[in-house]
């Protein structure tokens, strides 16, 4: 069973930056015919969907984060980031990457908002955000 491990979570004051790294067992980042995203959940909210990257190295973000966060994968290091910066208190949330197979062409192709449901989760990792 692929695992995926994320790291690179942290506290850090508000207008701060974080870099989040997602790392595969396998080479599921790697593999261009994987979605790969970033989710977060707050407590007492819902688990949102933060960022998506496709077959195409299409990325789609969250209105509440499009402009401040970028998400991209290093294949040579089978290794999922995600970028944060000008980060805000409502930031504060554990962030899991999450992994999802092809359809039926050999391609993922999907976006923030599609509903799209991940197969492959990580264990998170707590970034606070103080004001």
């Amino acid at each position: 069973q692929v695992q995926l491990v994320e790291s690179g979570g942290g506290s850090v004051q508000a207008g701060g930056s974080l870099r989040l790294s997602c790392a595969a067992a396998g080479s599921i980042v790697s593999n261009s015919r994987y979605c790969m995203a970033w989710f977060r959940q707050a407590p007492g909210k819902k688990r949102e969907e933060v960022a998506i990257i496709d077959s195409y190295e299409t990325a789609t973000y969250a209105d509440a984060v499009k402009g401040r966060f970028i998400i991209s994968r290093d294949k040579s290091k089978n290794i999922l980031y995600l970028q944060m910066n000008s980060l805000k208190p409502e930031d504060t949330a554990m962030y899991y990457c999450a992994a999802d197979g092809p359809e039926g062409r050999g391609i993922c192709t999907t976006s923030v908002g599609a509903g799209r449901v991940f197969d492959t989760w990580g264990q998170g990792t707590q970034v606070t955000v103080s004001s």
